[in-house]
């Protein structure tokens, strides 16, 4: 069995965006995230660091458990999105961020209200028993999944007072 790396920070995610100050506001309003960096790479080094031709801006995002969303909104602005399609798995390349949370009505609530737009319909999908979702997209398309487990426990163990 081969040993797991040893990390020192909560994973965080990338979303190239075109529009920064509207998506900040969007992941401020529908997910209460907290602004912890704002800061401008000039072209030079995104370049050797095969981020993009120009300078960039990244605004770091903090949920309450610590995870990370880099907002990066490149000089050169990145190419038109492919169309959106109905069904998340459409594309090989597909990604999305998932929130756990424990009142999933309200939460979708919110990110439609700062702009999301529901794929999954109105009313909360029951993929498994005591397992519910919703996807959405936000402002620029990225996909957005939203779920709340019934025993949030059994799904991760690990999660479990106690457990070590």
């Amino acid at each position: 069995m081969t040993s797991a790396m040893n990390m020192t920070a909560p994973m965080e995610m990338g979303l190239t965006v075109r529009d920064l100050p509207k998506m900040l506001e969007f992941y401020q309003q529908a997910f209460g995230l907290e602004i912890m960096a704002d800061v401008t790479v000039p072209a030079e080094k995104a370049e050797v660091a095969a981020l993009s031709r120009g300078a960039y801006r990244v605004v770091r995002l903090q949920t309450p458990w610590g995870e990370r969303i880099k907002l990066l909104a490149p000089e050169i602005a990145p190419a038109e999105r492919p169309a959106a399609t109905d069904h998340v798995l459409d594309r090989h390349e597909a990604t999305y961020l998932t929130f756990i949370v424990d009142d999933l009505r309200a939460v979708v609530a919110r990110v439609v209200a700062a702009g999301g737009t529901l794929m999954t319909g109105k009313e909360p999908v029951e993929v498994r028993p005591g397992t519910f979702l919703a996807f959405l997209r936000d402002p620029e398309g990225h996909i957005v999944e939203i779920v709340e487990y019934a025993d949030i426990t059994a799904y991760r163990t690990d999660l479990a007072e106690g457990s070590a």
